[in-house]
């Protein structure tokens, strides 16, 4: 897939800006939903669509700084402190894990990037959990988050991977 190009700095700074309004706007929105599982830290996930858009068509340096404002800022429009945590190390780890696949495929199977970064937005939370708990117990708890990654990832991993399918003038 090929990056965008931007013919000034301005309009790439408005279309940074555009990716990080759109993955607030979805994060909050998605925060005021009930989740239709029953299972505590389960969600969808979808402010990732934005992440993982921005790793197939912007640079890397573009998409880490949407994804960390979005993370200080959603932070603060949840109002919950321990979220930051969570969220920070869920959202490092799986920044990592979808750039180096999208970077070692090529960007191909972009899909398959959503299922890892669920995964390992998970293994971020489940070390913040272990930490703050400090009990490694919490780690069996990763088993049934792993299955819900699972099934979040791919709709996510779809849904970007259709998205970074259309031709942008």
């Amino acid at each position: 897939m090929q990056k965008l190009e931007f013919k000034s700095k301005t309009q790439k700074l408005c279309s940074l800006a555009l990716m990080l309004a759109m993955s607030l706007i979805i994060f909050t929105v998605e925060a005021q939903i009930p989740v239709p599982v029953a299972i505590p830290g389960v969600k969808l996930g979808l402010s990732n669509v934005i992440t993982l858009f921005m790793l197939v068509k912007f640079e890397k340096k573009d998409a880490a700084a949407v994804l960390l404002l979005r993370v200080i800022l959603g932070s603060i429009f949840v109002g919950q402190g321990v979220y930051f945590l969570y969220s920070i190390a869920g959202g490092a780890l799986a920044f990592v894990a979808m750039a180096v696949f999208l970077a070692l495929s090529k960007c191909q199977n972009i899909w398959f990037a959503g299922v890892l970064g669920a995964i390992f937005h998970n293994v971020g939370q489940i070390l913040v959990a272990i930490a703050i708990f400090e009990s490694a117990y919490v780690g069996y708890y990763f088993v049934v988050l792993a299955f819900c990654s699972v099934i979040t990832g791919v709709f996510t991993g779809v849904t970007a991977q259709v998205a970074s399918s259309y031709r942008v003038k």
